[in-house]
C-alpha cells in the first residue's frame, strides 16, 4: 500500500500558521483596546473627581485659586478625554481589521482543509480500484492455474 501524500501539505501548514498568527494579532489588538478604554475611564473618573472638588469649593468659602486650579484641571482632562477617545476609536478600528484578517485566514485554512480532504478521497478511490484490480488478477490467475 502506498502512502497518502498531499502535495500541497506545505501550503496547508502555512495557512494554519497564518491563522494562528492572526489569532494572536487579534488578541493583542483586543488587549490594546481594553487598555485604552481603561485609560479613558480613568480620565473620566479623574474629571468627575475634579468637578466634585469644584462643587465643594464653590459651596464653601471662596478660595479663588483652588477654584481656578480645579477649572483648569477639568479643562485639561476634557482635552485628554477627547484625545483618548480618538485613541480608543483607532484601537477599535485595529480590532476590526484584525478580526477581518483572522476571518480571511480561517477561510483560507478551511479551503486548504477541504482540498486536502478531496485529495484524500480521490486517493482512497484510486487505492480501492487498484486493490480490486489486484484481486481480480489473483482470481484470474488462480482460475487459470486450476484449469
Amino acid at each position: 500500500m502506498k502512502k497518502f501524500v498531499y502535495r500541497m501539505q506545505g501550503i496547508f501548514e502555512l495557512k494554519k500558521k497564518l491563522e494562528e498568527q492572526e489569532k494572536t494579532n487579534y488578541s493583542i489588538a483586543q488587549a490594546k483596546l481594553r487598555a485604552e478604554e481603561e485609560k479613558l475611564e480613568s480620565l473620566q473618573r479623574r474629571k468627575e473627581l475634579y468637578e466634585e472638588r469644584l462643587r465643594q469649593n464653590v459651596g464653601k468659602r471662596l478660595i479663588l485659586l483652588e477654584v481656578r486650579q480645579n477649572q483648569d484641571a477639568i479643562e485639561t482632562l476634557k482635552l485628554f478625554i477627547r484625545q483618548q477617545a480618538i485613541v480608543v476609536k483607532k484601537a477599535e478600528q485595529n480590532v476590526e481589521v484584525a478580526l477581518h484578517r483572522l476571518q480571511q485566514a480561517i477561510m483560507e485554512r478551511k479551503t486548504q482543509e477541504k482540498l486536502r480532504e478531496n485529495a484524500f478521497e480521490k486517493y482512497k478511490k484510486e487505492y480501492e480500484a487498484e486493490e480490486r484490480k489486484e484481486i481480480d488478477e489473483n482470481v484470474s490467475f488462480q482460475y487459470g492455474a486450476t484449469k
